[in-house]
C-alpha cells in the first residue's frame, strides 16, 4: 500500500468514527480539548517569578478568547448572512480601515503618538470608528432603491483597496524609524495586550454573545436564503442589519485589541462546519469558538515553548489560513 493510501485511509477512518458522536458529544469533546489545551498553556514549563508568569500568560489567554470569540463568532454570522462560506468580515475593509487609522496617526503626530496614546479611551475611539464607518455604510447601501448584500460587498472591496493604497504612500513617506514603530501595530500582536482591556472586552463578547444566542433560531432561518425567510415571518433587512451591526463590533472589537486577522475567523468557521456534525448556529457558533481558543493556545504553546521561536503567531496563522483559503478556492473552482 503507498503512503498516499494510507494517508487517505486513515482520514476515511477518523471521518467514520467522527460520525458516531452526536453534535452535541462533539461539542463536549472539543471542550475538553481545548480546556486541556489551555491547561498545559498555563501551567507548564513555568520559569522564574511565578507573580510575573501567571499573570502575564492570564493576560495572554484572555486576549485569545477575546480574538478566538470575536473572529470564530463573527466569521460564521458573516456566512449566515451573506449565504457564502468563502467570504469573511475583512472584505468589507475593516483590517484596512485600522491600518489606514494607524498610519495616518504616525504620519501627522510622530512615531512617538503610538506609546503616548496607549489606553482605553484610544481602544474605544477606533472601536467606535470602526463601527460608525460599517453602520453608515449599511445604512445607505441598504436604504437606497438599488440597495443589496451584493453591492455592500463590492464597496467594502472598493473601499478597502482605496485605504490599502493611500496607507502604503503615507507609510512610503515615513521615516524608517517611524516605520518601523508603525509596522508593530500593522499585526496581530496576542500576547501584547493591556490587562485593562480585558474587562471592556469581555463585556462586549458577553453582550453580543448574548444577543446572538436569543437570535440563534432567526439565525438557522436566514440560512434558507431571503425569499424562503421572509415567507416564514422574518424580517430579512431588519436581521441582515442586526447581525451586520453585531459582526461589526465583533470585529472592530478585536481587530482594535489584538490587531488585524484577515483569515484567522475563515479557518476556524471552516473547521467548525466540518467537525460540529449540524448546521444549526447552537453547534457551529459554540465549536468555532471552541477551535479558534484551541488553535490559538495551542499555537502558542508550541511556538513559545516547545519551539523556543519568537515570532508572531498570529503570522503563522494568516500564512497557513491564506493557503487554506487559496486552495478552497481551487476545489471549489475545480467542481464547477
Amino acid at each position: 500500500m503507498s503512503p498516499r493510501s494510507a494517508v487517505v485511509r486513515a482520514s476515511r477512518g477518523a471521518a467514520e468514527r467522527m460520525r458516531a458522536f452526536s453534535p452535541n458529544a462533539r461539542l463536549v469533546i472539543a471542550a475538553a480539548i481545548v480546556l486541556l489545551v489551555v491547561a498545559c498553556y498555563l501551567v507548564l514549563f513555568l520559569r522564574g517569578s511565578l507573580a510575573f508568569a501567571v499573570p502575564r500568560r492570564l493576560t495572554t489567554l484572555g486576549a485569545m478568547v477575546v480574538a478566538a470569540f470575536a473572529q470564530g463568532i463573527g466569521t460564521v454570522l458573516f456566512h449566515t448572512v451573506t449565504g457564502n462560506r468563502i467570504l469573511t468580515p475583512s472584505i468589507v475593509g475593516f483590517d484596512s480601515l485600522y491600518v489606514l487609522m494607524q498610519t495616518l496617526m504616525v504620519f501627522v503626530f510622530g512615531g512617538s503618538v503610538i506609546a503616548a496614546t496607549e489606553g482605553i479611551p484610544k481602544l474605544l475611539t477606533q472601536t467606535a470608528l470602526m463601527v460608525g464607518f460599517a453602520v453608515l455604510l449599511y445604512r445607505w447601501l441598504f436604504s437606497g432603491r438599488f440597495g443589496s448584500l451584493m453591492l455592500l460587498l463590492l464597496m467594502g472591496v472598493v473601499l478597502g483597496l482605496a485605504f490599502d493604497s493611500l496607507s502604503t504612500f503615507l507609510q512610503r513617506l515615513l521615516s524608517p524609524t517611524e516605520y518601523d514603530l508603525l509596522s508593530t501595530r500593522l499585526f496581530g500582536r496576542i500576547g501584547d495586550v493591556e490587562p485593562s482591556y480585558l474587562p471592556i472586552a469581555f463585556a462586549v463578547c458577553v453582550l453580543v454573545g448574548v444577543v446572538v444566542w436569543r437570535r440563534r433560531h432567526v439565525l438557522d432561518v436566514l440560512l434558507l436564503g431571503r425569499d424562503h425567510a421572509t415567507s416564514l415571518g422574518i424580517d430579512h433587512r431588519r436581521e441582515l442589519t442586526l447581525a451586520l451591526v453585531l459582526i461589526a463590533v465583533l470585529v472592530a472589537f478585536s481587530t482594535a485589541l489584538v490587531g488585524p486577522l484577515t483569515f484567522f475567523g475563515f479557518v476556524v468557521a471552516t473547521l467548525a462546519y466540518q467537525l460540529a456534525g449540524d448546521w444549526r448556529h447552537r453547534v457551529v457558533l459554540p465549536m468555532a469558538f471552541l477551535l479558534g481558543l484551541g488553535t490559538l493556545a495551542g499555537g502558542q504553546f508550541v511556538l513559545q515553548h516547545l519551539l523556543a521561536a519568537r515570532g508572531m503567531l498570529t503570522v503563522i496563522i494568516e500564512f497557513v489560513g491564506g493557503i487554506a483559503f487559496l486552495l478552497l478556492l481551487l476545489r471549489r473552482k475545480g467542481a464547477l
